[in-house]
């Protein structure tokens, strides 16, 4: 909620423009799809699963988002994207799956799941029904209720906010402001311009950042199994862009 609503309220100061019509609906499907229902689940799987194993999960989005777009879309995935999915996400295995010891909760598995399914279908979704909207004002709704869905359950489970000193002020402020307004704006207005199936390997980044933030900021170690599973995902996301009418599936 705190990551959210202030985001969403935002982006909507700077468009000020409100849902009309279908909008109504259509922004609490989108909010819960990708923002609310969306951060908890991610959330709860961070705190269940190894980030390798969660970061592994999420990165098959970039297949799943090409076949769910194929039924809603009409966007039929071709055979070039499809590899450039499958060795972006081994890449994505061979970077963060290895020594991975003791055992591996279901229910973070079943949550990272259902998360990476329902961006997957949001982001789809958003594409499809944002078709003569601004981008600021869909990013705001979605934000806005995405928060206020969480806002009653964060209240009756955790009861009132928890008191924030400064630097995890200033943690909030770079979440929401930068890591949330500004990088949602950015991801629909890529969706909105960019075949599903390019978003779609675009999002198998993240984990090559995380790594890489990781390695530069925090100490982590960089050898030669992540040097390779990054070569991996990037010759996936190259593969993936040449997209040939002549191969379909």
């Amino acid at each position: 909620m705190l990551r959210a609503l202030p985001a969403g309220l935002i982006v909507l100061a700077l468009t000020r423009s409100r849902p009309r019509g279908s909008w109504w609906y259509k922004s609490l499907v989108l909010g819960t799809l990708n923002v609310g229902a969306f951060f908890v689940l991610v959330y709860a799987a961070s705190q269940l699963l190894p980030s390798s194993v969660a970061s592994t999960i999420m990165a098959t989005s970039a297949g799943v988002l090409m076949l769910i777009a194929w039924p809603v879309l009409g966007a039929r995935p071709t055979l070039r994207p499809l590899l450039g999915a499958a060795i972006g996400f081994a890449g994505v295995g061979v970077m963060l799956l290895g020594g991975i010891t003791g055992s591996i909760s279901v229910l973070g598995v079943a949550a990272s799941l259902a998360a990476m399914l329902m961006s997957s279908v949001g982001f789809v979704l958003t594409k499809k029904w944002a078709v003569g909207q601004k981008t600021l004002a869909i990013t705001a709704w979605q934000l806005i209720a995405g928060g206020l869905l969480v806002a009653p359950f964060a209240v009756m489970v955790e009861g009132a906010p928890p008191q924030i000193d400064e630097p995890a002020a200033f943690g909030f402020a770079y979440v929401t402001v930068i890591a949330t307004a500004l990088a949602f704006v950015a991801w629909f207005t890529g969706l909105r311009h960019l075949p599903a199936a390019t978003v779609g390997l675009i999002g198998l980044l993240n984990p090559v950042t995380g790594v890489l933030l990781g390695t530069c900021v925090a100490g982590e170690a960089f050898g030669p199994r992540q040097a390779f599973g990054t070569l991996l995902v990037l010759a996936g996301v190259v593969v993936g862009q040449r997209q040939s009418r002549r191969y379909k599936l």
